[in-house]
């Protein structure tokens, strides 16, 4: 059995579901709109630009898990699944992924977005399992802050070889798929590195490297 890894926003997805959840919170009236979209909007061109401050980012973006009670939040995704996240599934990424399952591969996000929004997303994929950011909980409400390694650039690789020991799983002619320059530090380590539909930082790295790469839009 092959591990079949893929990044989510972006690449299985047409969009970012991190950026659409904070974009879904302002219409909704759960933030201060104005403030929240002009610092949702800041951080995202970070990220794309790979350089993004992942904990000053999650400060941010982990306070309206904090600030809110947990059945609102989930009323509140039940909805950003339907309006927000539905139109950004891809027939492509479906069929990618039905194709790995059908070679018997182990699949597995690994995605820099917190496990609150990633999480049902990811269900809905019907993946095997899922590395996310982890927003940290007390007696059941998120506390605003992370637990753990964020799961973003070199996290992700630190991430994954916690799981691979913990689940015996390996890399050995594994795959990795992904449209960002911040995931290149796991794409060089997985045998099969994938840019999927790529940032032009990724595409040149993909270029310099003969990595394939591939659009699911």
């Amino acid at each position: 059995m092959s591990l079949a890894i893929f990044d989510l926003d972006n690449t299985l997805l047409n969009g970012d579901s991190d950026h659409a959840w904070g974009e879904f919170l302002c219409e909704k009236g759960i933030v201060d709109s104005e403030f929240y979209r002009q610092s949702n909007d800041y951080f995202y061109q970070q990220y794309k630009a790979g350089s993004l401050d992942i904990y000053e980012f999650l400060e941010f973006a982990l306070k309206p898990l904090a600030d809110n009670e947990p059945h609102i939040l989930r009323e509140l995704h039940q909805e950003f699944m339907t309006t927000k996240v539905a139109p950004m599934m891809l027939p492509k990424a479906v069929t990618l992924l039905q194709k790995h399952r059908d070679q018997g591969d182990y699949l597995l996000i690994i995605t820099a977005t917190n496990r609150f929004v990633t999480g049902p997303i990811a269900e809905a994929l019907g993946v095997d399992d899922t590395l996310a950011t982890e927003p940290e909980q007390i007696d059941g409400r998120y506390t605003g802050k992370v637990a753990g390694t964020p799961c973003f650039q070199s996290g992700k690789v630190e991430r994954l070889n916690t799981w691979l020991a913990q689940t015996q799983h390996s890399l050995d002619n594994s795959y990795f798929y992904s449209d960002s320059i911040n995931d290149k530090p796991l794409l060089d380590r997985v045998t099969n590195p994938v840019a999927v539909d790529p940032d032009e930082r990724l595409k040149q790295a993909a270029d310099d490297n003969s990595w394939p790469i591939i659009s699911l839009r």
